[in-house]
């Protein structure tokens, strides 16, 4: 059974994570876009007061399935730990950890600026 949800959380996280990078490219999916990243800011930094900058429960929730299968040497960076997981390569945490806020700041921007300043018409031009 812990290997079924390692392998869930595994794959839902991955797409909460493809989802928050790219999910405003769609006219449909923006405003969950929006949400989903509003949601992980809030997790990082109000959640990340009591349990540390960065935390996400999914993260949490997933590092105990791991840990209860003996899988004890985690990163502190969820992406840091996919990398290593699908990769093998041993990226330095910290350049990890710039990447993800860099890419995080620009799917927000970018998720902002199509949901309140892109006019209607504009935006069913491009993809829909």
């Amino acid at each position: 059974m812990l290997i079924l949800l390692d392998w869930f959380f595994l794959i839902f996280h991955t797409a909460i994570i493809i989802f928050n990078l790219f999910g405003w490219a769609w006219n449909k999916t923006r405003r969950a876009n929006l949400f989903l990243l509003i949601l992980t800011g809030c997790s990082w930094f109000i959640l990340g007061i009591w349990y540390g900058i960065g935390y996400c429960p999914v993260t949490d929730w997933h590092y105990r399935v791991l840990k209860s299968l003996d899988n004890n040497n985690l990163p502190n960076s969820y992406v840091k730990y996919l990398i290593d997981r699908i990769t093998g390569i041993d990226l330095d945490p910290t350049m990890v950890d710039i990447a993800v806020i860099i890419f995080f700041l620009l799917a927000l921007c970018t998720s902002i600026y199509l949901n309140f300043f892109k006019s209607n018409h504009e935006s069913t031009t491009t993809m829909s």
